[in-house]
């Protein structure tokens, strides 16, 4: 059965690990004694970070790669070596109607936040299961499930990685007793990458500091804890479908849901396209 991976001595690889959530991430792991390997396409901002891991006497490496390319991801890869714990954070959005959005923003979200979890997992499975120890974690969203106005492509691809952990989840239980999955569904986090949205009920539903998100996805993969949707009330969610549709959506008004992104501006920065938190 699977029971976590321990972080002391574990080599650990965070995707978008250059900024935000993945760069918190990157130094909390290397605090708990992992060798860290930041993957991002900003590599001035990833060498940042990789900096700051070795001022502490930790190990650290960064590399430019776009892991929505699979022929990129899989030479990196054997370049980065076998990994105990693997982080797909990564992520972008565009927080635009539906009609609003560019094709090509549509497609690099899908090609961000989904597909890259299949190229990236697919080249470091292989080694956690010859070994019989590691995990697969994703960083997925409380948009993953439920949908939220201005996120049409963003929570859909969120509700694809969501999918795609639980079915990994499944595969694994009968493949290996020691390499399991992890996601975390985290309602909005203050990395920036969603600037300006808000929240009606900010002690129910409140915007999550990185540092806490953070700590809680770290501990939950050394501990075996397979999903984290915080906060509490997200929780609620996956029970409240039981209600008739037109129900739920009005308890989903009545909370703002779907008026947290009125006021977006997010992070935009066309030359680090993997800006990440949800």
């Amino acid at each position: 059965m699977y029971h976590g991976t321990p972080l002391l001595n574990a080599r650990v690889l965070i995707t978008g690990g250059a900024r935000g959530l993945g760069r918190q991430m990157a130094l909390d792991a290397a605090q708990r004694g992992a060798a860290v390997t930041i993957w991002d396409l900003d590599l001035p901002s990833a060498e940042a970070v990789e900096a700051e891991i070795r001022a502490v006497g930790a190990s650290a490496v960064a590399a430019r790669v776009d892991v929505t390319d699979r022929e990129q991801v899989a030479a990196a890869a054997q370049e980065a070596g076998p990994q105990d714990v693997v982080i797909n954070n990564a992520g972008i959005v565009t927080g635009t109607r539906l009609l609003e959005a560019s094709d090509e923003e549509i497609r690099r979200t899908f090609e961000l936040n989904t597909l890259a979890l299949f190229w990236v997992t697919r080249a470091f499975l292989p080694g956690m299961l010859e070994r019989d120890r590691g995990t697969v974690a994703t960083i997925a969203s409380a948009a993953g499930l439920v949908g939220v106005a201005r996120q049409t492509d963003y929570s859909a691809s969120k509700w694809a990685a969501v999918g795609f952990t639980e079915s990994l989840r499944a595969e694994l239980r009968g493949d290996s007793r020691g390499v399991g999955t992890f996601v975390m569904c985290p309602f909005y986090i203050d990395t920036g990458m969603f600037d300006g949205v808000t929240t009606k009920f900010p002690r129910l539903l409140p915007i999550l500091k990185e540092q806490e998100v953070a700590r809680q996805a770290l501990s939950a993969i050394e501990n075996g804890k397979e999903q984290i949707i915080t906060p509490w009330l997200a929780r609620l969610l996956p029970a409240a479908r039981i209600l008739p549709v037109r129900l739920f959506d009005r308890g989903m008004d009545l909370l703002g849901i779907n008026h947290t992104m009125d006021g977006f501006v997010g992070h935009h920065d066309p030359t680090t396209p993997e800006s990440t938190g949800r």
